[in-house]
Parts: structure tokens; C-alpha cells; sequence
């Protein structure tokens, strides 16, 4: 299967480098590029892209309310948003996460890095750095500002204890892979898991699931992070 990306930047040389990276992937190829976050709503509608990397600062409409419109069309429930970042100011990157972004890179990624980074969330997985996720959710994610959760805390009663038990570790940033040999079982039922979690909390994509295991309280945030 053939990922398709759309490209959402201001930076025309920027998007010609990046285009020349996803197409020479023989898994991979640009659909669309845009200039500014209007433009990549419109063309993520038109192409239907499994993938929008987003930068998130562009003239007219910037990539944090492109990446909410986009993660709230229903037509758009399949395509994954991938934000770019310079890490420069961390509220932004936990608005994307919080509108329904998928992960975050820094500019500066090599090309191999970024290359999975799209094909990891092109599968349904979230991009998300331990470190960095932690320290997101602690100081913004965490705060008044952010005070209406995804799921209300109740809704953690539908889960089950294994489930709760997998969000909570998915939520400490560790990878299917880690869970399953924390939890003595194979990442597959450790996917399964996540999966269902995510279906009885209607998050979108593992990232919001992180955000509703903070939001209600199943994790707490360290400010030692």
C-alpha cells in the first residue's frame, strides 16, 4: 500500500526537500502541497491523504487550527496529522496534540527518522517521545487551560483492568513492544488493547488516548518530567 502525504508548509524550498525524501520511498508518495493551513484543509479534502505533515506556523490559517479542522471532519477520520516543530514553544505542540494530531517531529529529523515517523502514523500509532510527551502534558495538557477532557473520567469504567492497565503504560510513552514484555504478553494483544480503549473512549488515534489517561486522572503528571 501506497502512503499519501500532503505537505503543509510556508517554506516552498523546505516542502521541495521534503517532497524529494517521501518520493523516493517506493511506499510513499506527495499528493498536494499547501503554503498555509486553509489551503491544506481544502486539499485534505480533495486528496484525502493519509498523512498531513503540518508545520505549525504559516501565514492566514496556521497549522494548530488547520490540524483541528482537519481532525474534525468526519470525512477526515482516516488521515493522520504529523506535526512539524522546532520545539521553540511547547503549547503549541500540546494544542495540535489536544485538536487530534497524531505526533510531533522536529525539523531538524534526519530523513530515515522522518520517514518512519510517517509511516508510524500512517498505521494507527502515535509519534510520541517519552520525555517530551510527559513534560507536554504536565505543563500545558495538565493545567486550567485545558480543563475539558476528551472522556469524562467515568467513561474509565468502561475499560477493562488490562486496558486501563496498557493506556496507563501507552501513556508513560512506552511502545507496544515495551508494554508487552513489561506486561508478559505479545504486542499484538498489547495492540488489541489499545485498540479497544480507544473505540470505548472514542479517541481518535493513540495520542488522544494519552491526553484522556492524563485528563482523568489515570496518570498523573510528574513535575519532575
Amino acid at each position: 500500500m501506497t502512503i499519501r502525504v500532503l505537505l503543509a508548509d510556508d517554506q516552498a524550498l523546505l516542502r521541495a526537500t521534503f517532497r524529494i525524501l517521501i518520493d523516493s520511498d517506493p511506499h510513499m508518495t506527495v499528493v498536494a502541497e499547501a503554503a498555509e493551513g486553509q489551503e491544506a484543509v481544502a486539499l485534505a479534502l480533495e486528496h484525502r491523504p493519509d498523512v498531513v505533515l503540518m508545520d505549525i506556523r504559516m501565514p492566514g490559517t496556521d497549522g494548530l487550527a488547520a490540524t483541528a479542522d482537519i481532525c474534525a471532519r468526519t470525512e477526515l477520520s482516516d488521515t493522520r496529522v504529523l506535526v512539524l516543530t522546532t520545539f521553540e514553544n511547547d503549547e503549541n505542540v500540546a494544542v495540535a496534540l489536544r485538536s487530534g494530531a497524531s505526533g510531533f517531529l522536529g525539523k531538524d529529523v534526519s530523513p530515515d527518522v522522518l520517514l518512519a515517523g510517517i509511516r508510524t502514523v500512517a498505521a494507527g500509532d502515535s509519534l510520541l517521545s517519552p520525555t517530551a510527551t510527559r513534560a507536554l502534558i504536565t505543563r500545558f495538557l495538565a493545567s486550567p487551560a485545558y480543563d475539558v477532557p476528551l472522556a469524562a473520567p467515568e467513561r474509565l469504567n468502561l475499560l477493562t483492568e488490562r486496558e486501563r492497565e496498557v493506556m496507563a503504560l501507552a501513556a508513560l510513552g512506552k511502545s507496544n513492544h515495551e508494554i508487552a514484555d513489561q506486561l508478559v504478553v505479545s504486542p499484538l494483544t498489547v495492540r488489541s488493547h489499545v485498540s479497544r480503549a480507544m473505540t470505548k473512549l472514542n479517541a481518535r488515534d493513540r495520542a488522544q488516548l494519552v491526553v484522556i489517561a492524563y485528563q482523568s486522572g489515570l496518570v498523573r503528571p510528574s513535575l519532575g518530567d
